[in-house]
């Protein structure tokens, strides 16, 4: 869409914009930034129409809420709700199967692992989600005033009021009219018009507009290296099919970004909640001997915390769109103590040790004080590298990106306001900055995906280095559990994490 709008914005002929918007499934920080597509063409004196056949929730109205006009069918709903976000709270379940989880970690705000060890949501946890919830509702709203005309008192009983058919959201003025998608067409048409104008697939205008700009690959360009979904050791050479943001690939994408003369800066791209805290460090060094050469600017996403910020630390500048959820500067680790349990079904478990620590990530039997202490103390560790990590990339003191860590989740607006995010913008503003930052000729640069395999003509490719492979059990986790595929395998089996608690957002209209 980003590109779509670029090429409208500067093509004369095309009137306008058709959005036929059947879902949204993308976070808020995903919907500002199609939001504000829309609204750039909007600027620029064309017409954009948003079409709802089947209905929309919250997040996808607000995207659609940047129209010039929004139709939906007429038996649709327009479930404009709100947001809500909350845990499911499994240690009374745990204490009555005799399982006991052990978590352990530094921040009063990290909070991944809560659900385990308690009955109901933190007050920390409570007061950084609530903050988050905050920032989502207030922008909800202000779309609502700013680009549908509602006073502040009818936006705010918009939403409580939501759930409306769609006869019911034009009343409300949240929707210009109840159309069945035949009758869509015949609205886009002028007064002055005989018969509706002819529409034309995005996709096909897109290609027959860059038919004309392809670059050849020889020359010089702006590198992309994504670090998209959890962070883990491995590759994909040697993963079984697992996603999510491997360590042995980024690392390779960065170093070839960094070796190839033709890449003269690069925008990683981030949209991670973490994960790993090594693969997080070997991942960072690569980048701040990037950085040490090149221009190097963070395209913040949906998600960039614990580990995802980490990672963006070393950057000459971070970027990120208002609600992004970013920040989560602090450490986890969890395991769960089956010998109870397993007691109580009669499966006794006898084995011999050399080395008084030598069961310590053993799944059988209960942290010892002695064991705790050692665990605590490479949490604490790992949290002051950390700490030490972002003011060194962030140029503050010890003591400043304390009072901002403790594993504190901030919204891209908040995080910007208090020096963790330096400018506010989606992926083309970062791509400015690096173009910038290159200095003579970084104007009108492509931008290029850097990847480790691969090779269509627009990817730059490096050959794995050969690492530790992913943790077994990652492609199952990956079907069951969705965004938490890759952290749970490191943080059931003893390896620190750097990881926002993501499966509280899901609750999210």
């Amino acid at each position: 869409m980003r590109a779509l709008g670029q090429e409208l914005a500067s093509d004369k002929r095309p009137r306008g914009l058709l959005v036929t918007l059947k879902s949204f499934d993308g976070g808020m920080a995903s919907a500002l930034s199609l939001r504000d597509t829309l609204l750039r063409l909007r600027r620029a004196g064309r017409r954009v129409v948003v079409h709802l056949p089947g209905g929309v929730d919250t997040k996808g109205y607000f995207v659609a809420s940047a129209a010039s006009e929004i139709y939906a069918f007429p038996g649709a709903e327009v479930a404009l709700l709100g947001f809500s976000a909350g845990g499911v709270y499994v240690h009374e379940a745990l204490v009555k199967t005799g399982i006991v989880a052990e978590v352990l970690a530094h921040g009063k705000y990290k909070s991944a692992g809560e659900s385990l060890t308690r009955d109901s949501m933190s007050e920390p946890q409570r007061e950084q989600l609530g903050a988050l919830l905050d920032r989502m509702y207030a922008s909800v709203k202000a779309g609502l005033v700013e680009d549908r005309g509602l006073s502040e008192a009818e936006a705010t009983r918009a939403v409580d009021q939501g759930l409306y058919r769609a006869s019911e959201a034009v009343a409300a003025k949240l929707v210009d009219a109840a159309l069945f998608d035949d009758e869509v067409p015949t609205k886009l048409a002028s007064p002055d018009d005989k018969s509706p104008p002819r529409a034309v697939n995005a996709m096909a205008y897109l290609r027959a507009r860059r038919a004309t700009k392809l670059a050849s690959n020889r020359g010089p360009s702006i590198g992309v290296v994504r670090v998209h979904g959890a962070i883990a050791r491995g590759e994909s050479l040697f993963s079984r099919g697992g996603r999510g943001a491997l360590e042995g690939d980024i690392i390779a994408a960065v170093r070839a970004a960094r070796d190839n003369l033709r890449v003269r800066g690069v925008v990683l791209h981030v949209d991670s909640p973490g994960g790993s805290a090594l693969a997080s460090a070997r991942m960072h060094r690569e980048l701040e001997l990037l950085a040490s050469e090149k221009p190097l600017v963070v395209a913040m996403a949906n998600v960039a915390a614990s580990g995802g910020y980490y990672v963006a630390a070393p950057a000459h500048a971070i970027v990120a769109e208002p609600l992004t959820v970013t920040g989560s500067i602090g450490v986890i680790s969890a395991r769960f103590a089956v010998g109870p349990v397993l007691a109580r079904l009669g499966i006794h478990i006898d084995r011999l040790k050399r080395g008084e620590r030598a069961d310590l990530y053993d799944a059988v039997h209960p942290l010892s004080d002695d064991e705790r202490r050692a665990i605590e103390h490479e949490i604490e560790e790992t949290y002051r590298e950390f700490v030490a990590v972002v003011a060194r990339g962030r140029k503050k003191s010890v003591d400043e990106v304390e009072a901002l860590a403790q594993g504190r989740v901030w919204t891209g607006e908040d995080a910007h306001a208090r020096g963790l995010v330096d400018v506010l913008g989606g992926f083309e503003v970062a791509l400015a900055e690096v173009r910038r930052r290159v200095g003579a000729g970084g104007d009108g640069l492509p931008a290029r995906l850097v990847k480790a395999r691969g090779g269509d003509g627009s990817t730059w490719t490096a050959r794995p280095t050969r690492t530790q492979p992913a943790a077994w059990g990652l492609t199952m986790a990956d079907e069951m559990l969705g965004e938490w595929a890759g952290v749970v395998p490191v943080l059931m089996g003893g390896e620190r994490v750097l990881v926002w608690a993501v499966e509280t957002m899901r609750f999210c209209r």
